[in-house]
């Protein structure tokens, strides 16, 4: 397809003129124009290509146009655009059957919905019916969704200004690097964390407790991955209180963390399968081609509702094209190997390769993560830990969209996030380009 540059000024335009942007003051925005993509890159009008290595928001898994979704949801399209959630649908029941496999046997229903926050929101109402009780803790280096009962879960500055929902309580997760804990160990950490945890438990009264969401992995906090044993403390605690646990897999999920599911790819640290009651998935379930979102229910749960109402829904729940979406994305992932190649391409490429940027720049401060899925924490002082002013993070930005890639960063924190597609030669090329963007501010070691 002919690019015509002009299309890039008329974008602009037109977004400036009627477009409401998310999380911004709408007065000083220049939003980036993009106008197609394929794999890991992106491009925009003027034939400019850029490494795609924020996957948008962390959630094209399976790249851009990959053929194998765009027609699943062209043939989905030809047969049947939409149906009301009440009705069966032969491709609803397919993509929910293709998730339970990859969630594994312990689970036995999908609820879909639209997106990640309206995952939690259903979650967290389906805790509450399940127990009878009313509160939900959750962990302030977190983020969940930006709809009523979500963006309160949320533990970052995004809730403050909207805490309209009741029955909310924080807590601080385990971040030895940051350590709320004055921990000297991740084994202390740890243990100190789940201390943490068990008192807020009961200060906050544990009758009262219906569940305890957490991101498997936080993400826009960070790519915080927990230290072994944290999720298998957690488990115990919601066992011994009675409390329902819900992993958050919103962005952790289908592949980011080198499995299907981030508490999968953690089974090995941890010394067995922890697996939650209700687990939240949007994003890489289909990489967003289709907005979808959903929870997966264990038995004991979904029983419940089998006589009781489940007092919640929505018009597109189960959407048919987000529901060809998602079966094309499982399967193509599973026939590609795409799954396995997230986990080789952090095993063999990511971890070395940004550990070497770490010695040679001082202002890496930590790197961390697992698949597709890291974060490099910038310091102004390796000492201290004090984190690089904003006006250092425009300066890498910049020099990363000059160099040809596309960042994703958050507070003080370049996160390392390309598709599940990425290749070999992608990712080293973008450690190149990376090497050059730091060497440019003169931070070298």
């Amino acid at each position: 397809m002919e690019l015509d540059p002009g299309d890039q000024q008329l974008a602009l335009e037109l977004d400036r003129a009627h477009v409401f942007h998310s999380w911004s003051a709408q007065g000083a925005l220049k939003p980036m124009v993009i106008a197609g993509g394929a794999g890991s890159t992106v491009w925009d009008f003027e034939g400019n290509e850029y490494l795609d290595f924020s996957s948008q928001l962390v959630n094209t898994n399976i790249g851009h146009q990959h053929p194998a979704v765009v027609d699943a949801i062209k043939a989905q399209a030809d047969l049947l655009t939409t149906v009301a959630p009440a009705h069966a649908n032969l491709t609803r029941g397919k993509a929910a059957q293709r998730i339970l496999e990859k969630a594994g046997s312990s689970f036995s229903k999908v609820f879909f919905t639209n997106g990640g926050a309206d995952a939690n929101e259903n979650a967290i109402r389906m805790a509450r019916l399940y127990t009878g009780r009313d509160k939900v803790l959750s962990q302030y280096r977190s983020y969940h969704g930006n709809t009523g009962a979500a963006v309160v879960a949320t533990g970052d500055w995004r809730r403050v200004p909207n805490e309209y929902a009741r029955g909310h309580a924080h807590f601080f997760g385990p971040f030895a690097y940051r350590s709320e804990f004055w921990s000297s160990s991740v084994e202390e950490e740890c243990s100190r964390a789940l201390h943490h945890l068990e008192r807020i438990i009961q200060a906050e009264g544990p009758a009262g407790i219906a569940a305890i969401l957490i991101e498997t992995v936080p993400g826009t906090a960070g790519v915080l991955v927990p230290p072994p044993g944290y999720l298998s403390g957690v488990r115990a605690l919601a066992d011994k209180y009675g409390i329902v646990l819900i992993f958050d897999e919103v962005m952790a999920g289908f592949g980011r963390t080198g499995g299907w599911f981030a508490f999968q790819s953690l089974a090995s640290q941890e010394g067995r399968l922890v697996e939650p009651d209700l687990i939240t998935f949007a994003k890489g379930v289909n990489s967003g081609y289709v907005p979808a979102g959903g929870v997966i229910i264990s038995p004991s749960i979904a029983e419940v509702f089998d006589d009781a109402v489940f007092p919640g829904g929505l018009t597109y729940s189960g959407h048919p094209l987000a529901m060809a979406a998602i079966v094309g994305t499982i399967d193509a992932m599973e026939s590609e190997g795409i799954v396995a190649n997230a986990e080789r391409i952090g095993r063999e490429l990511l971890a070395p390769g940004l550990a070497e940027l770490a010695a040679k720049y001082e202002i890496i401060g930590e790197v961390r993560g697992l698949g597709v899925f890291w974060a490099l924490d910038l310091v102004s002082d390796r000492s201290t830990h004090a984190p690089v002013p904003a006006s250092v993070i425009g300066e890498l930005k910049a020099a990363l969209l000059a160099r040809g890639l596309l960042p994703f960063f958050a507070d003080n924190r370049l996160h390392v996030v390309p598709p599940c597609v990425v290749t070999d030669a992608e990712v080293q090329r973008a450690l190149a380009i990376y090497d050059e963007a730091f060497a440019s501010l003169g931070s070298t070691v």
